[in-house]
């Protein structure tokens, strides 16, 4: 399946809703090739304007998400396409459901030992018949990342799913995707926290609203300053706005 790509500010990201990346992730896993899943949001796009090695491991996934809504709005104003947000949260679980429909073998990594040990033991309880071939945990030793990749490879699995974090999780994907055999690998960054209830996601109510943003910062204050480039975006996004309309060029 072929999605629609565009760029915001010359960060790409796939014109999909949520039905659309998950029939994408379904023929990935049926198909003879593979590819990693990344998501997108106002704060990395940002990031990625000003960091060329984010914006190469961006252009090189298989599937770029719009999880923000902020991407949504940017993407619908600016008259650039109508994609509709699909959370990565949310994405995983549903990768899980068609893994255990197919009885895919799946390898984590990512998170403390505590957390990564604990989710490969929840994930086939609430998944019955998906299958853990491997799992490992985040602190992992640069010199140690060969034989990691020979593990995974080892372990069979088909669907990885990695909890490092951004950027770091898109630099190790953009790294290691092309010597791994797996056939999906999704950066999932918090969600192994969040299935083994070290960190509580937001209320079904706030994710209704999209304000999931506004929870996390009300619980971790201490992200008020990566939350700092959402206004920067929002401006960026009204003077390019403001740009078409007028005919005036911006840097």
């Amino acid at each position: 399946m072929n999605n629609e790509r565009i760029d915001i500010f010359g960060v790409p990201v796939d014109v999909v809703d949520f039905p659309r990346a998950l029939a994408t992730v379904d023929d990935i896993l049926r198909g003879d090739g593979g590819g990693f899943i990344a998501a997108v949001n106002p704060e990395k796009i940002m990031r990625a304007r000003d960091d060329a090695r984010l914006l190469q491991a961006l252009k090189s996934a298989k599937l770029l998400i719009p999880d923000g809504i902020g991407v949504v709005w940017a993407a619908r104003w600016l008259g650039l396409g109508c994609p509709s947000r699909v959370p990565g949260a949310d994405l995983m679980p549903a990768i899980c459901e068609i893994g255990a429909a197919q009885g895919r073998n799946v390898f984590l990594f990512g998170a403390s030992p505590e957390v990564n040990e604990k989710v490969a033991r929840i994930l086939p309880e609430r998944h019955p018949g998906l299958r853990i071939a491997g799992f490992q945990h985040g602190y992992v030793r640069e010199p140690d990342m060969p034989r990691l990749v020979a593990d995974i490879n080892a372990s069979r699995a088909e669907i990885l799913f990695v909890a490092l974090g951004s950027p770091r999780q898109e630099f190790w994907m953009m790294q290691h995707a092309p010597e791994l055999s797996v056939k999906v690998c999704q950066g999932v960054g918090g969600s192994f926290d969040v299935i083994a209830g070290k960190v509580r996601r937001a209320p079904a109510l706030f994710r209704r609203m999209h304000l999931e943003w506004f929870y996390r910062l009300a619980r971790e204050p201490q992200r008020l300053r990566r939350q700092a480039e959402l206004p920067k975006f929002a401006w960026r996004v009204m003077r390019e706005k403001w740009a078409n309309r007028s005919g005036v060029a911006m840097n």
